[in-house]
């Protein structure tokens, strides 16, 4: 192939969508917006299959690359994808970015998506609807061009958070975890993860919350609520949460 990496990348990609470090943030404002940030970061699977790699294919120019590259997310979207999107979906992806940090040569792979929710029904439209928005196969290039990243589905990162249904107002987050849509998730990624498990990748989840006032009631025993109660995190892993996937569950008034 004319160029390994994009086929490191492309298998990186694919194979480990789900094997990757999970962050979200949730910033609630005072005048009622969101501002809401998916973090996936793929470094430690990238670090193992770099190992896997021969000197020849790890020496080539394209592996001492280095990106830094944030743009909207509706522009990485193929021009299929925004002919059938929705003026609601429209609005939704221009208000959206997408960061691509890489740099191989410190087996760094990370990729951020945000949006800034202007208030409780635009945010619950977001989180009902992110996952819904296919990328197809190549998204972008940002390794060869600053704007598109080949081999990267952002979709398929963002795929996982079909499986929740929510409510949310100008004074409650409630997720739960719909355990139907879950086991439809796991028996498509059952694969990827006894890959993951056999290369010893664990799979961390993380979720953070912040008030702009005290909140009320979290129903989660395992959430933990700062003492001004104006941050409230959840700290699990994907095995957990396939042994109970109840974990995942939050109610949060405030």
């Amino acid at each position: 192939m004319k160029r390994p990496y994009l086929l490191f990348l492309l298998f990186i990609m694919l194979c480990f969508t789900s094997c990757v470090d999970i962050e979200e943030h949730y910033d609630f404002k005072a005048d009622g917006s969101v501002k809401v940030v998916y973090g996936f970061d793929m470094s430690k699977a990238v670090s193992v299959l770099m190992n896997l790699m021969t000197d020849s294919v790890r020496e080539t120019p394209q592996f001492s690359m280095k990106k830094d590259t944030t743009l909207n997310f509706y522009s990485a979207l193929p021009d299929t994808t925004q002919l059938k999107m929705s003026t609601e979906e429209y609005q939704m992806a221009k208000g959206s970015d997408l960061n691509v940090k890489m740099d191989l040569s410190k087996n760094i792979m990370k990729v951020n998506i945000s949006h800034l929710a202007k208030n409780s029904n635009e945010l619950e439209y977001y989180l009902d609807h992110i996952s819904k928005i296919s990328l197809g196969d190549q998204v972008n290039n940002v390794a060869k061009t600053g704007k598109n990243i080949k081999g990267f589905d952002a979709q398929q990162l963002v795929a996982g958070q079909d499986y929740y249904d929510y409510d949310v107002t100008p004074h409650k987050f409630y997720r739960i975890i719909d355990k139907a849509k879950f086991n439809a998730f796991l028996k498509k990624t059952s694969s990827t993860f006894a890959m993951a498990k056999a290369m010893l990748i664990d799979m961390p989840y993380k979720l953070v919350l912040n008030f702009a006032k005290p909140v009320k009631k979290v129903t989660n025993p395992k959430a933990i609520v700062s003492a001004d109660r104006r941050t409230v995190t959840l700290i699990t892993d994907m095995n957990e949460v396939i042994k109970d996937p109840s974990v995942m569950n939050l109610k949060i008034d405030f």
